[in-house]
């Protein structure tokens, strides 16, 4: 089941793990190690990346934004 989508392993009702494909483990891997510069970004790109809004839920989170 693993190889065409991934396959979460719990423990105690608690999600542990993670089973996917080799390849997707590959794919993810040389992908956190690709590094972009601003001029790799279309037009389309940094227009996107402008107007994404963090999540409401986020708003949870904005005092670990403040300093003491």
């Amino acid at each position: 089941m693993a190889l065409t989508q991934p396959v979460v392993v719990t423990r105690n009702g608690r999600e542990r793990t993670v089973m996917i494909s080799v390849e997707e483990y590959y794919r993810l891997k040389q992908r956190d190690r690709r590094v972009m510069a601003l001029e790799d970004f279309t037009d389309e790109d940094i227009a996107a990346l402008e107007e994404t809004r963090a999540p409401e839920a986020a708003k949870a989170f904005d005092n670990e934004l403040k300093s003491s």
